[in-house]
């Protein structure tokens, strides 16, 4: 029996250029969703169905990509779970982390909660799908993995632990469709309301101290920083300011 697979997809953005593109994370999800199911794989979309950047998940050999048709600043989330709901998914894909709005990485949380289904974080592989089990890879840090049981239907998301996305070709995204269906329109409120701005660079991470006893830990906490002694001359002759330079030269054994 096909176990039935849907991979979420959203519109992506460059990372230097800021230029729509195939969402990196998604396209995981796309990956691992055709080893799993094949040309069975659902691919669906939220949102814009003319954004020429969906043609480029349909170049990864898909023959069609349903889209809830969404205009800019609607709730993706009821509009999701209904038709995952209505479709009978028993498995459903998606990157953990948008690259465009709110790029929050609570949809498969609000997505999992709503349906009432366990959710699975940085999903590596699925290894078998037996009696309406699977049998899972889980990505923990390192490189470690952890091996889970879990009951259909569930929710996973993936990140660069995935397996890699293949390349777009041009002719099947052209050759592919795109399937609109009219779904309810709901406004976030919250969302249209927020002023959205680029995140500040991350201050400068404070030097971790090893030491191995209280003691080492004080004296590292407490010693004098190098360089604290500067000293500007201002108002001084060339022979003043000469005796100076030579006193800190000898002072830092340079000159002896």
């Amino acid at each position: 029996m096909t176990t039935n697979v849907i991979s979420l997809v959203s519109i992506g953005a460059h990372p230097t250029s800021g230029r729509p593109r195939r969402a990196e994370q998604d396209a995981r999800a796309v990956e691992l969703g055709l080893q799993l199911a094949g040309d069975k794989l659902q691919v669906l979309h939220a949102g814009n169905i003319a954004e020429p950047t969906l043609r480029s998940y349909l170049g990864m050999g898909l023959p069609q990509l349903h889209v809830l048709e969404q205009p800019a600043g609607s709730d993706a989330l009821p509009v999701l779970s209904e038709y995952l709901r209505d479709a009978g998914a028993q498995v459903v894909l998606a990157g953990s982390q948008a690259e465009t709005g709110e790029g929050s990485g609570m949809l498969p949380f609000l997505l999992a909660e709503q349906l009432g289904w366990p959710l699975i974080v940085g999903l590596a592989q699925v290894e078998s799908i037996d009696g309406g089990v699977a049998h899972v890879l889980q990505a923990l840090p390192r490189g470690q993995r952890r091996r889970l049981k879990v009951r259909l239907p569930f929710l996973a998301t993936v990140d660069n632990a995935a397996p890699k996305p293949r390349q777009s070709a041009y002719g099947p995204a052209q050759r592919g469709e795109l399937a609109a269906h009219e779904v309810e329109i709901e406004q976030d409120e919250l969302f249209t309301g927020a002023l959205l701005q680029p995140a500040k660079p991350r201050p400068k991470r404070l030097k971790v101290i090893k030491a191995k006893s209280g003691a080492d830990r004080m004296k590292a906490a407490t010693a004098k920083a190098s360089g604290g002694g500067g000293q500007v001359l201002k108002g001084v002759s060339a022979e003043e300011g000469a005796q100076a330079i030579l006193k800190l030269l000898i002072e830092e054994g340079v000159v002896r």
